[in-house]
């Protein structure tokens, strides 16, 4: 065994997950490399570390430590040379020199007990004074902080968090309520908060836990789309969570009620605020909705804002329709009379919603609302829920269109303790500067964003919401166009003819014949919809090769990484998981120039197609230009972007990405969870997209995942060409698999309570 005593200069490597650092330690005139889990420790500070020495054969002699010791400097110059360390922030050397100077080696105690003291010397004011006494108790008290948490499993990062939220308090909320860490602290969910109080020794019946239980039960069912539960179904899932009874579950709800983190709801009518007044009993469960307050109060936020947006307008017909002829005259084309019947609808209302499938004449329709108001001298925004949506929509309008985010102004803020949290700069307080706003691709806008954008939209502009209401919904919780649409209180104007142009191309018509339930004619020799007949997944499996690699790309004039192969499944024979390994050993496979880094199972080399599979709201990205230097630069990166790994440096533990519109973002190798390969994606991942050619695998799967939804959504995503390879019997089953995975969302029922009962429009 060795011994180490020394300074810690300098800090070379930390994982904030699990403390595993690298230090350099300074140690009677020599330097040593000390390598080990330390639960918190900061340059300046002294070391006390016991362990053994190792020859690492890149980076030498090392200290493996295994027990070590933080010491507090006792000696003068151990003193000053920790204040001096940077440590205790606008204390530079020569300034900890004189403290120490004066008050040697009471120079501790001083800081500590008379800290108004410092002021005596010159150049620290009664308020540095007080600064650095804080910073020095602070450190203690995140010191004892760390170690106290660590024994119950807590990263670094998390335990840092925890102790700016609560300071001293989080020893009594540890041990006796730790579930309140999953309500608080951003990272910590219900299971982490459920395995502390365990160790704790809180008891599996406590009111604590079952409270925390049943939010975790809502909050996982807005992780499926969902924003409130059947009690029923809330029951059912937060009994087998907690393995507890119902009357526990039950007699724990209103309380809930009361402390304003539930709303209970009946189906329809409103709840009476007592559940003990209905007629005498309680109501049926199937009947009551649950929501996490959260989840109500944004529903009903967006019902209202909607409702104050739609307002009517008084333009005469006679001048609408003059101006109309003469937009037609000039760009040489003509509306028909649901285009017509859109464009007079966008003048006169405050909100307008624009719905229709491929080939109906949406993007026309949008540009003959922008040269419209363009005439009259208005300020027009355009915007899509995702870059490629975003860039879609600019080459179509000609007018540059944003991602929803960069429109709002996504920005970091920097808070305390160093900590960056990201908030929308468009909104209430400083609003869009627009007449007419136009969003494209409403199907994909969840309850989140949409609560967002209409904070940002000012009474008296005009919202224009375009979109195929047949598309998958939403990833996020929420189904906010269909809602809206059922709700019946707005303005709908849904494009039904497919155009002449449009008609000549088979995936749009058999786009439309898959949502009319139609038959679609699989050996039909075509331009653009081919179906190839494979037996087995092997089979297919060659066949996509094939396709991805040596037929398609000078057919679409496309590079292959460009052709998207698009699935049901993420596991299975032709399922995520596996496509994507295969592909990437036949797309990019190993090469000693390309550096590579494994996480979670994952190969991630230089030149991967890659996918963000998470919002992450606080990673920062910039646009660089050819030279190199900085253009712009940005805060998050959302689920479902798509980008090219463009370098990983194996020494400073980085990868970057470049996603659409040139944003550079990098990762560092803990973050890599985020990203997943995406030569293969799911059909779900596709929404907002267009390819100039998709590839689907069409074998056996799950009922509740092979349906006419996911058909039609997968093959609206091609632009030139869409080729479906497997048995034609299973397409056919998809086809007439109309089952939908429902979504518990009540915005059609807010906007009707506010805005009264309305008829329920249908759709399709």
């Amino acid at each position: 065994m060795a011994a180490v005593t020394g300074f810690v200069e300098k800090i070379k490597y930390r994982n904030e997950d699990n403390g595993y650092s690298v230090l350099d330690v300074s140690a009677g005139g020599e330097e040593f490399v000390l390598v080990g889990t330390f639960p918190y420790i900061g340059e300046g500070e002294m070391i006390e570390a016991v362990g053994t020495m190792t020859e690492h054969p890149v980076y030498g002699e090392q200290l493996q430590v295994e027990t070590y010791a933080i010491k507090t400097p006792e000696d003068s110059q151990a003193m000053e040379r920790y204040l001096g360390s940077g440590a205790i922030k606008g204390v530079k050397a020569a300034l900890a020199a004189r403290i120490v100077r004066r008050f040697k080696a009471d120079t501790f105690r001083i800081i500590e007990e008379e800290p108004e003291r410092l002021a005596e010397i010159k150049g620290v004011s009664e308020k540095l004074a007080m600064s650095i006494a804080s910073q020095m108790e602070a450190k203690k008290g995140m010191r004892q902080a760390m170690m106290f948490l660590q024994q119950y499993g807590v990263s670094m990062n998390l335990s840092a968090k925890i102790y700016k939220e609560y300071g001293d308090r989080m020893y009594g909320i540890i041990k006796e309520n730790p579930y309140r860490l999953a309500d608080d602290i951003p990272g910590v969910g219900f299971k982490m908060a459920d395995d502390i109080a365990r160790k704790v020794g809180i008891m599996a019946d406590s009111d604590h836990r079952i409270k925390a239980g049943i939010l975790y039960t809502l909050f996982q069912a807005a992780a499926q789309g969902h924003t409130y539960l059947p009690k029923k179904d809330l029951f059912d899932q937060a009994s087998e969570l907690l393995k507890a009874d119902m009357g526990q579950i039950e007699e724990h709800l209103m309380d809930m009620q009361m402390e304003k983190r539930l709303v209970v709801k009946r189906k329809g009518p409103l709840l009476p605020d007592s559940l003990q007044e209905e007629d005498g009993e309680r109501g049926r469960s199937e009947d009551l909705h649950v929501y996490a307050a959260v989840y109500y109060y944004m529903e009903l936020n967006v019902a209202r804002m909607l409702h104050d947006l739609n307002i009517k307008g008084h333009e005469p017909d006679e001048k609408i329709q003059e101006r109309l002829s003469r937009i037609q005259q000039e760009e040489k084309m003509e509306l028909d009379l649901l285009q017509v019947t859109a464009v007079a609808e966008a003048v006169n209302s405050g909100l307008l919603i624009i719905t229709g499938g491929p080939g109906t004449g949406k993007t026309t329709t949008i540009n003959t609302i922008i040269r419209y108001f363009e005439a009259e001298g208005m300020e027009i925004l355009l915007a899509a829920p995702t870059g490629r949506a975003a860039k879609r929509m600019t080459e179509a309008t000609g007018y540059e269109a944003r991602t929803i985010h960069r429109m709002l102004e996504l920005s970091g803020v920097p808070g305390e303790g160093g900590i960056v949290s990201t908030r929308f700069q468009r909104n209430e307080e400083n609003p869009l500067e627009g007449d007419i706003i136009i969003i494209d691709e409403m199907s994909m806008v969840d309850i989140y964003l949409m609560q967002s954008l209409l904070k940002a939209v000012t009474v008296g502009t005009r919202l224009i919401l375009v979109g195929d209401v047949n598309q998958l919904p939403s990833v996020g919780p929420g189904n906010v166009l269909k809602d809206m649409i059922r709700s019946g209180a707005f303005n709908v104007v849904e494009l039904t003819h497919i155009f002449r142009q449009a008609a000549e191309s088979d995936i749009i018509v058999n786009a439309h014949r898959i949502h009319a339930g139609e038959p679609v004619d699989l050996a039909k020799r075509s331009r653009d919809f081919l179906f190839i007949r494979q037996e087995d997944p092997h089979a297919i499996m060659n066949a996509m090769l094939t396709l991805m690699t040596k037929k398609l790309p000078d057919y679409v004039h496309a590079k292959p990484l460009d052709i998207q192969i698009m699935t049901p499944m993420r596991k299975g024979a032709l399922g995520v998981e596996r496509l994507n390994g295969v592909l990437q050993s036949c797309l990019n496979p190993p090469d000693k120039e390309k550096p590579e880094k494994e996480s979670g199972g994952i190969i991630f080399r230089l030149g991967d197609k890659v996918m963000q599979i998470k919002n992450n709201y606080q990673i920062p990205w910039e646009v660089r230009t050819e030279y190199g230097t900085v253009s712009e630069t940005g805060m998050g990166v959302f689920n479902g972007d798509m980008g090219i790994i463009r370098d990983i440096n194996v020494f400073a533990e980085t990868l970057t990405v470049e996603f659409d519109e040139g944003k550079m973002v990098e990762y560092g190798f803990k973050q890599l969870e985020e990203l997943e390969l995406a030569y293969a994606i799911t059909i779900h991942k596709s929404q907002g997209s267009e390819y100039p050619a998709v590839i689907i695998p069409i074998h056996s799967g799950p009922r509740m995942l092979m349906t006419k939804n996911l058909l039609y959504t997968a093959v609206t995503r091609a632009r030139s060409c869409v080729c479906l390879v497997g048995l034609p019997e299973m397409f056919r089953a998809m086809a007439d698999n109309t089952v939908e995975q429902r979504r518990y969302c009540g915005l059609k029922d807010r906007i009707q309570e506010i805005q009264g009962e309305g008829k329920e429009y249908k759709i399709g």
